[in-house]
């Protein structure tokens, strides 16, 4: 590859569209420099973003007719992104080929006897093949969840060939878009109203791990606020009859004092591990308090004890869940008591990056403004954001409600017939027209999905479906989705098609407010989960396109939204007394031809008064016992 400082007084983002406060930060040498997985942070490591080389080729094109590469594109950004330094649309019948060589950091190569390389990729949107040292290392399917491989074989192999310790990484991405069936959220090739630029490649942290062998592949935490106690879950890279000898510490920390500590054995990890925490410090929104953990993993031999792997992370105690009130209706409670759950809709796009936010500040900025503003909550919607998003929730004490991104068949066509049709018939007449591999993909996302972001206390609703939107099999994968974790609420079908399952029965009204009816069996908590949608153009900070600008309620100025939002807040208050248990205004931003956003999409205007509205919003929680 060409010198690296030569390459990156090349780049630049592409001009010409709308640009963010962040965009003139990003530096081509080392974009997202941060740590990618706070809650479970090695010190070895070694990022890989930055400047690689690309090319675009026809789907027959094998890898070894690649002789030259079109240029350089910067990582993690999409292709299609201003902050790629290409804006180049891939099509469904394309290849998008990356290529970098590295070096491992000093010492790194002497290690490889006794530890283990890792590979790991944040998000790349779709289809993933990978090498390294012209080795087929990694197939990988799936836009939003992160994955990794142990490259140590192919390492090792090259060792004795390669005296400059140079190695090299080939990665191939297919993205049908919208013209699969395969999850993609709101991404399209011909986007339109809420459907936004279809995005490709890698859009979040591409990074190398030193780690011992064996090494702790994962752990689940599951916070019990009733008995005082935090359980733990471990998964090893070796068998647990290979970890004989091998002990686990784990260390509860607060304002970096050990709290409570307890060690056992591998071998008896199928006993019950939890950890006793005296007096715990709730988490929530008004006081998200984060305990600090320490994981180790030990080899005792020979009177002797070596700390070989160690992980540093965080957990919250708190807990989520139903019961009913005094009138027998169900209410969603946070740590045993009710409390209103007030937020955004948060689509998670941006103008210069697309998927990828231009840098954390960025994608930190949007979460504190919104808790500014005195929203308690956020629904993430149809998109998996990098861990470091979730992080910031959690930091900030921002619930959210997590979509699954969307897959399979749009209902976009012909909607009154099929709105006609689901209410006649009580069933959706597109369910069941997923192939068996696009529902088969869709488990694997969804469990991949909850085993990475399980950890994170800010996470209290799982939502799989969205308005009908390649909906199937709506009550199994909600029984599917309880088995793999029965400490959140599950709210089945945000809108539309309703089975009666789930935890949360949720309709959308624009510009509403409303409730849903109490059902008779009173099983269920009530939920609005889309209103609002009020639509102000704000000229000189809107996308670029000769699209038509779109909102549900298109308003003319600050002042008709101030009076327009005003008086929703005081017609939801009351919903509150028959039933509500949470709202979802639409939502955080405009985002491309969609202007219903209560912040500009370059983030630079934010339409309402944050410390108004936060006034306002007091309104909502005043009734909470």
């Amino acid at each position: 590859m060409e010198n690296q400082s030569s390459k990156s007084n090349k780049w630049k983002p592409i001009e010409g569209g709308l640009f963010t406060r962040w965009t003139s930060q990003v530096t081509p040498d080392l974009p997202f420099p941060e740590y990618p997985r706070p809650q479970m942070a090695r010190n070895e490591w070694h990022n890989l973003n930055g400047l690689w080389e690309y090319t675009i080729t026809t789907k027959n094109t094998p890898k070894e007719e690649i002789k030259e590469w079109d240029g350089d594109i910067l990582v993690p950004y999409p292709v299609e992104s201003a902050l790629s330094g290409i804006k180049r649309k891939l099509l469904p019948k394309q290849h998008l080929w990356y290529h970098r060589t590295f070096t491992l950091p000093k010492n790194w190569e002497e290690k490889l006897e006794n530890h283990r390389i890792l590979l790991h990729f944040g998000g790349v949107d779709w289809q993933t093949t990978v090498w390294v040292d012209n080795q087929e290392v990694l197939f990988h399917e799936g836009g939003d969840i992160p994955f990794s491989v142990d490259i140590t074989p192919y390492l090792k192999t090259s060792h004795n060939k390669n005296s400059q310790n140079l190695h090299d990484l080939t990665i191939r991405v297919w993205d049908p878009s919208d013209k699969g069936r395969q999850e993609r959220g709101k991404q399209k090739l011909k986007p339109h109203t809420i459907f936004y630029t279809a995005m490709s490649g890698i859009w979040q942290t591409v990074w190398l791990e030193l780690v011992s062998d064996p090494y702790i592949c994962d752990f689940q935490l599951t916070p019990d606020i009733d008995r005082k106690e935090l359980k733990l879950n471990f998964n090893f890279s070796g068998s647990i009859e290979k970890l004989s000898g091998f002990s686990i510490m784990v260390e509860v920390l607060e304002n970096e004092s050990q709290i409570s500590t307890k060690e056992i054995n591998v071998n008896d990890l199928n006993e019950k591990f939890t950890i006793p925490l005296a007096n715990p410090k709730l988490w929530s929104p008004s006081s998200p308090f984060l305990y600090d953990l320490k994981i180790s993993l030990i080899r005792n031999g020979n009177g002797e004890r070596d700390i070989i792997d160690e992980i540093k992370s965080y957990f919250g105690m708190r807990k989520i869940a139903l019961k009913k009130d005094t009138q027998g209706v169900p209410r969603i409670e946070l740590n045993n008591k009710f409390l209103f759950q007030y937020g955004l809709l948060d689509q998670g796009w941006w103008p210069d990056g697309l998927y990828s936010a231009p840098n954390d500040q960025a994608l930190k900025w949007d979460l504190e403004t919104t808790k500014a503003m005195g929203y308690n909550m956020v629904r993430k919607h149809l998109k998996i954001e990098p861990a470091r998003w979730y992080y910031h929730c959690d930091k900030l004490g921002l619930l959210v409600w997590q979509d699954i991104p969307s897959g399979g068949v749009y209902v976009n066509w012909n909607w009154g017939f099929q709105m006609f049709v689901a209410m006649i018939f009580k069933k959706a007449w597109w369910t069941g027209r997923m192939e068996k591999s696009n529902q088969q993909n869709f488990y694997h996302e969804l469990k991949q999905t909850v085993s990475s972001l399980f950890n994170c206390p800010s996470i209290v609703v799982w939502v799989p479906f969205n308005e009908g939107w390649g909906q199937f099999q709506t009550k199994e994968v909600t029984e599917y989705l309880r088995s793999i974790d029965e400490t959140r609420l599950i709210d089945s079908a945000s809108g539309w098609v309703d089975y009666k399952c789930g935890d949360i029965n949720t309709i959308h009204r624009y510009p509403g407010p409303d409730v849903p009816k109490i059902e008779s069996n009173k099983k269920r908590s009530l939920g609005l989960s889309e209103f609002g949608g009020f639509g102000l153009e704000i000229q000189e900070h809107t996308w670029i396109t000769k699209r038509k600008k779109w909102g549900y309620r298109k308003l003319k100025s600050k002042s008709e939204l101030k009076k327009k939002y005003s008086q929703l807040i005081k017609e939801l208050k009351p919903l509150i007394k028959k039933g509500l248990s949470a709202a979802v205004y639409t939502q955080t931003t405009d985002v491309e031809q969609e202007i219903n956003g209560l912040i500009s999409y370059d983030r630079e205007v934010i339409k309402l008064e944050p410390e108004w509205l936060k006034n306002l919003h007091k309104t909502l929680y005043e009734d909470e016992n």
